[in-house]
């Protein structure tokens, strides 16, 4: 299997201060890790600045514990004159167990310019796969 271009993995272990009432990662952190992933997927691919226009779909799959390692998969599936669409997946695994997926994403990006607003993308950027 080919890795799309604008591809970027983080990993992450979750801590306490991470997780909810239920000792799992809490649903605005595992948020804003999946948007920090869609982020740079879409500025590596752009090789410009861009922002959040919105999110398509997000889906909680399955609770991610304190202590699992969580592993976000992030590429473009989609490049606009000015606009990406990014897919993220999230992986959790802890010692000895195969990860699972856990999450599930599309957001909306936009590159902009100095001041903000939307900018063609110029970068030559070619995807062969898609979502």
């Amino acid at each position: 299997m080919t890795t799309p271009t604008g591809t970027v993995e983080l990993t992450e272990i979750v801590f306490p201060a991470a997780a909810n009432h239920y000792g799992t990662l809490f649903g605005g952190n595992a948020l804003q890790l999946m948007a920090k992933a869609a982020f740079l997927a879409a500025r590596g691919a752009a090789a410009r600045d861009v922002v959040m226009a919105g999110v398509t779909d997000v889906r909680f799959l399955a609770p991610v514990p304190v202590g699992h390692v969580l592993t976000l998969r992030a590429w473009v599936s989609r490049m606009g004159r000015s606009s990406l669409t990014v897919c993220v997946t999230g992986l959790a695994a802890t010692l000895g167990s195969p990860p699972e997926e856990v999450l599930k994403g599309i957001f909306e990006m936009v590159a902009v310019d100095g001041k903000g607003r939307p900018t063609p993308i110029t970068h030559a950027y070619t995807n062969q796969e898609t979502a």
